[in-house]
């Protein structure tokens, strides 16, 4: 699927090889190709790739671009519309991943770091589950190495603040262990076996969902300590991001796609609008100057989220005169990243929080670190006069949220289903649903959960879709309720 996914599994292929021998009868039962156990660290390099491939390309650029505006869809993709569906193949990675983490913590040759970096990318990924579904199999979720096979479901408070169990309590314990250890770890294409990283990734991450759940929050004490600790991302060079390469097959998907699937995910009137308005020179990386104005002044158009092509025919739309997305996304085959998550978005967070008075600290330097790494890493240099344009500079007046979410919600361009999270929680920016969608003009706030589950799980799953509301795209999780 991405980098370090073929190695992987040519090494398991080699190592399945000359390891499969045994005598006599054991011999003749044994399947030589399908080994009971994986050492940790190809396992760790499979983790990696996959669910960084997946964040980045299938979930954030193919469908969270959609609803977060950052693209238009001029035909066939009808998320755009709101046609939301159960996105069950990303629930059914996402289990497969856990259940490759349950292996290495399981591993007879493991070790306390593969555990603790095994429970940092558990907290992850079942916070994508909670976050795209609401309750969902938490604490028996892998079960069936015991026998279970029909979980319940976990509320999402208890999936996220549970004192034992919680992704924010065992995010923690990680961060414990791995700040008194000096275990080696390898196959870790993320972070090259560095465990400082994978300490500030963590404690991130707690950043990233202490503000998340802040609706239900009244104690923020974990959040300035955070914030005091030094200990989190520090500079783009912590981003937990893992390079596309300019070889097959580790290449971004977008690169060798269709020219149908390029020509899907044009540049958005929301997206046309914002940065039109800031004077923002990331327009001209993040997307391309229309065709028709090519070969003069670059001028740059979006389209209207949410239309049928018939809509977009009859409203007379020359497509020629619409801006696709950037070189970096379709010309370049290693000209992004697989993003799990930058320090733009920790300082953007910050920021929020003292102006939301979470916290105590600078709201304006947390907002300028965010949107200076925000141009740093699309490599754009920021004009000298950004920061003091009415439309950028923070002035102490309700508006600050909205600039400081805006330009959060800019820098989460890819970065998997975040800014559609982001906008769930605070309604900024204010996008309106297109003229023909699909869900009563309202803003859709989660996935359908899988039909499997309907089938296989019956019974926990109607006492958690009664639970939430109703098993539809319109009932909204424990951390975004008003």
């Amino acid at each position: 699927m991405k980098n370090y996914k073929n190695i992987f599994l040519a090494i398991f292929v080699f190592s399945t090889f000359f390891t499969a021998c045994t005598n006599g009868f054991e011999e003749i039962n044994t399947n030589n190709n399908n080994p009971e156990s994986v050492a940790p660290q190809f396992l760790l390099t499979n983790i990696l790739s996959v669910s960084s491939d997946l964040n980045a390309y299938d979930q954030g650029f193919r469908q969270a671009n959609y609803l977060a505006q950052f693209s238009a869809s001029i035909e066939f993709e009808r998320i755009d519309r709101y046609e939301m569906g159960s996105n069950s193949e990303y629930w059914n990675a996402i289990f497969g991943l856990l259940s490759d983490i349950e292996s290495i913590q399981n591993s007879e040759t493991t070790n306390s770091a593969y555990n603790a970096v095994g429970d940092i990318m558990k907290s992850y990924l079942f916070s994508q589950l909670t976050d795209l579904w609401s309750d969902v199999p938490y604490t028996a979720a892998l079960g069936a190495i015991d026998g279970v096979f029909s979980p319940k479901y976990d509320t999402q408070e208890n999936i996220y603040t549970d004192p034992e169990t919680g992704i924010l309590a065992v995010l923690k314990k990680a961060v414990t262990t791995l700040e008194n250890n000096n275990a080696i770890i390898e196959g870790d294409v993320l972070f090259n076996g560095d465990l400082s990283k994978w300490i500030k990734f963590a404690n991130s991450l707690q950043v990233r969902y202490l503000v998340r759940i802040s609706k239900r929050l009244s104690d923020f004490s974990d959040l300035q300590a955070l914030a005091d600790s030094g200990n989190i991302m520090q500079s783009n060079n912590d981003n937990a991001v893992l390079p596309y390469l300019s070889t097959s097959p580790n290449q971004f998907p977008l690169f060798n796609a269709a020219s149908g699937i390029n020509n899907e995910h044009t540049m958005t009137i929301t997206v046309e609008e914002i940065l039109k308005s800031w004077d923002d020179p990331r327009m001209g990386v993040l997307y391309k100057p229309t065709n028709a104005t090519a070969n003069t002044t670059a001028e740059f158009h979006g389209l209207l989220n949410g239309q049928s092509s018939n809509s977009i025919a009859a409203s007379g739309v020359d497509l020629n005169n619409i801006s696709l997305f950037g070189a970096i996304f379709r010309d370049t085959p290693n000209g992004v990243d697989a993003q799990y998550m930058q320090y733009s978005e920790t300082q953007f967070a910050l920021a929020e929080a003292v102006v939301k008075g979470f916290i105590s600290g600078d709201a304006n330097t947390y907002y300028q670190n965010g949107i200076t790494a925000s141009f740093d890493y699309y490599n754009t240099e920021i004009p000298a006069d950004y920061f003091t344009r009415t439309a950028i500079a923070l002035d102490g007046s309700e508006d600050d949220i909205t600039k400081i979410m805006t330009q959060k919600w800019l820098s989460l361009i890819s970065v998997g289903h975040e800014a559609w999270f982001n906008i769930r929680r605070t309604g900024i920016p204010n996008l309106i649903a297109g003229p023909d969608n699909f869900n009563q003009d309202r803003y859709p706030v989660r996935y359908l959960y899988p039909e499997s589950e309907q089938a296989s799980n019956n019974t926990n799953y109607k006492e958690a879709a009664e639970r939430i509301g109703g098993d539809n795209i319109n009932s909204k999780g424990w951390w975004e309720k008003d």
